[in-house]
């Protein structure tokens, strides 16, 4: 059976949380009769978040260190066969079941984002206020920045033509959490067509992103990708 969708994972330190999710996609594929892989990038991990994984009955690639999400994303992506690409993240805060409204798009877009933020997203547990104003304040600062029209960029459920996905990943040069950027930025100066779509998300308390370190590093990563990219679309 040809592979019909790869499932991206990154994770790093997730062993308490990978293993459900990657369960219940795997039910939810077989049962629709899909050719699938759930692929799972350990990003340097110190806990089993490989062994978890594996045992839940997907292919683990690993980075002996840790590189961050971009980077296990990219190698992910460019490991995978899928004639299409879903990226989750490793809590499936997106539950699997969701990927039926990003197909839909996908029959007239390269890349399909699930968003938090539109008026027909589903919020079923609220981040704290402080990282949703630092959330909103981010997405300002990466439309002042050239990536306009979309209004939740971070959102970790995307789902992409596996061709556009592989190409896209490919010029990826951001390792950290703003890759998400860079991938958006990349496909729109490629000439693909990029869609939004609002999915049902809760918020997981044991995020691995820092506040403030991780929301200071994701401005510089932005900022350098813009630097690298002058002169482009």
């Amino acid at each position: 059976m040809s592979i019909e969708l790869s499932v991206v994972v990154p994770a790093y330190d997730e062993a308490k949380r990978v293993g459900p999710g990657l369960r219940r996609a795997g039910d939810y594929l077989r049962a629709r009769g899909i050719g699938f892989e759930l692929l799972v990038v350990d990003d340097g991990s110190r806990d089993a978040t490989a062994e978890v994984a594996a045992a839940a009955g997907a292919r683990v690639l690993r980075h002996e260190r840790n590189r961050g999400k971009g980077a296990a994303v990219k190698t992910g992506v460019l490991a995978c066969a899928g004639e299409r690409v879903l990226v989750s993240d490793a809590d499936f805060s997106t539950p699997i079941e969701e990927i039926e409204k990003l197909e839909s798009r996908l029959r007239d877009a390269d890349l399909v984002l699930g968003s938090r933020a539109l008026a027909d997203s589903v919020i079923t547990e609220r981040q704290p206020i402080y990282r949703e104003l630092m959330g909103k304040t981010f997405n300002l600062l990466i439309r002042c920045l050239g990536v306009r029209g979309f209004h939740d960029t971070q959102c970790g459920f995307k789902l992409a033509r596996g061709e556009a996905a592989r190409a896209l990943c490919a010029e990826l040069t951001v390792a950290g959490f703003a890759y998400d950027v860079e991938l958006i930025w990349l496909a729109l100066a490629r000439g693909r067509q990029v869609a939004e779509v609002g999915v049902v998300w809760a918020n997981s308390p044991d995020s691995r992103v820092d506040p403030v370190r991780s929301s200071l590093g994701m401005i510089r990563d932005v900022l350098l990708m813009r630097w690298r990219h002058r002169g482009g679309r």
